[in-house]
């Protein structure tokens, strides 16, 4: 696992009214701060990538649909410089992933429907300054291609 990165498996708990999930809560372990919430959507087929922040860590969850999230660690002197983490997130694997600053992320929505995704970075949005860093999706040095993987 990339350095930094951290997994809180999520658990639906089911009634006759319907489902509730937390999806982070200030005492977890891998809580930092808060900064706002917020809900993107991705349609199918599409990928939403690369990007990393220099100062906010992100929290990703996929509440409806299915997402392939990837990581790439590209840290000047981090143990784990040049790893690539593939996580599957969505409905059938309900997780929140932090991703840590100066990491690269972005991913694909791999499901037949819109997939809903809830992010709660530690920081919020700028939109004077925002502290957001792009790369092409598809040319760029990161070891990664979003072919599917059939097999």
């Amino acid at each position: 696992m990339v350095n930094g990165v951290a997994v809180k498996h999520l658990k639906v708990i089911p009634d006759e009214r319907g489902r509730l999930m937390e999806i982070l809560r200030n005492d977890d372990d891998i809580f930092v701060k808060f900064g706002q919430v917020y809900l993107t959507t991705t349609y199918p087929g599409v990928v939403k990538a690369w990007h990393c922040h220099e100062k906010q860590d992100d929290f990703i969850t996929c509440v409806k649909g299915m997402l392939k999230l990837v990581i790439f660690d590209g840290r000047e002197g981090s143990p784990t410089k040049g790893e690539v983490n593939e996580f599957f997130i969505g409905e059938y694997n309900p997780l929140a992933v932090k991703v840590p600053a100066m990491i690269y992320h972005g991913w694909k929505c791999i499901s037949e429907d819109e997939a809903l995704v809830i992010n709660c970075p530690t920081e919020p949005y700028d939109r004077e300054n925002p502290d957001e860093y792009r790369l092409d999706p598809h040319i760029n040095d990161i070891p990664y291609t979003w072919e599917r993987k059939d097999g």
